[in-house]
């Protein structure tokens, strides 16, 4: 992180304090502008609202989000439930209805942390945030021709993680568990997914690799466990005995699939995953699954909501910010039997503490376009 920002960031949290001190005596409305810093003042907020738009708390995924997004807000001396949770439950619709409410109880005096549910809905999200002059981060999902730096500094950020070669990773795990040959089936996610695109793309330039691993079908599961479970299911009764492997776009689709083979009293069915939740770790470490993908949801849910929010507050300009910091990748870790319980040890058995306003930290770099 620059020394300006982490500076800024300072002189921003004793100028707040100075606010209130001086509010008293009726300068502190003068003396914001000026304890902000380079070319913040204009777009400057005060105790700005903060929000997580993001599909359900069910999962372990989200939950490890929104706790990051918790322990970001009591960093910055809020109680944890000021965090405002606006759960779209899997619906566009909904997602982009509850964040125009959001700025409109809130006057756009707010700094909003999203996961647009679906590519296409960034767009309508972003430009209601920025109609409002409120700021906005996103994670995931969004359109190849919707930039940040558009849209000035209210949409300040967004971070996805390249799927491609961890996906092409697990499916090379797959394929050698399976002795190089025979047919497998994808379950994917929501099909207008960034994620779910990009995790099948691996797994078809791993299939490019070995002539011998036939892919009998590839259908979305939409990321739930239930979906997954039906699907798999399906699978089997169509494709029986040929199905030699399994590739999961999701640890939750990984569970279903688990159920539906277990229903069938079918054991130790190779199968790989994405997301490294507590529970899929545990199942690599069994055995029950060969490999899963770490995103680190829990530093992805902070860090996002504390990039909107030091926006809003004037600690750094993102427009002055090189693009890369603007668009990149989080960070992604290979979990396999070998390494499981060290990952374990390291990321669930304790929280790592994170220093929130080290933005970029352990991000991978920016985004790259085909």
């Amino acid at each position: 992180m620059s020394t300006f920002i982490r500076d800024t960031i300072e002189r921003a949290t004793v100028s707040r304090r100075n606010l209130l001190l001086g509010a008293a005596a009726g300068v502190g409305a003068m003396a914001l502008p000026m304890a902000l810093g380079r070319g913040a003042a204009h777009a400057a907020l005060t105790d700005p609202a903060i929000a997580w738009s993001y599909r359900d708390r069910a999962s372990a995924y989200w939950n490890a989000i929104v706790s990051g997004g918790e322990s970001f807000v009591e960093s910055i001396g809020r109680p944890k439930d000021t965090l405002v949770n606006l759960i779209n439950e899997g619906s566009s619709e909904k997602s982009l209805a509850d964040i125009k409410a959001f700025l409109s109880k809130t006057g756009g005096n707010c700094a909003i942390a999203c996961d647009p549910n679906d590519s296409p809905n960034a767009r309508p999200v972003v430009e209601a945030v920025a109609a409002q002059n409120a700021f906005i981060s996103t994670i995931w999902n969004k359109t190849d021709d919707l930039h940040p730096w558009d849209f000035g500094d209210n949409y300040v950020s967004h971070m996805t993680w390249s799927d491609v070669k961890p996906s092409e990773q697990t499916a090379e795990i797959l394929f050698k568990a399976m002795g190089g040959k025979g047919g497998i089936v994808h379950l994917g996610g929501i099909p207008a997914n960034n994620p779910a695109v990009q995790r099948l793309q691996g797994l078809k330039n791993a299939l490019a690799r070995n002539p011998d691993i036939t892919l009998l079908d590839a259908q979305p599961a939409d990321w739930d466990t239930q979906k997954g479970a039906a699907l798999m299911a399906s699978f089997l009764t169509r494709y029986g005995d040929e199905i030699k492997g399994v590739h999961c776009a999701n640890d939750n689709i990984a569970y279903g699939v688990l159920e539906a083979l277990r229903a069938e009293g079918i054991e130790g069915m190779p199968i790989v995953a994405y997301d490294g939740n507590p529970e899929a770790v545990k199942l690599v470490m069994d055995g029950k699954l060969l490999a899963t993908v770490f995103t680190n949801p829990y530093w992805g849910g902070g860090i996002t909501a504390s990039l909107a929010y030091h926006a809003a507050i004037g600690s750094f300009k993102p427009s002055e910010e090189p693009r890369d910091h603007r668009e990149f990748y989080g960070p992604t870790v290979l979990v396999t039997a070998e390494d499981a319980a060290a990952f374990k040890a390291k990321y669930m058995d304790a929280t790592p503490a994170y220093d929130w306003s080290d933005f970029w930290g352990p991000s991978n770099g920016g985004i790259a376009y085909n």
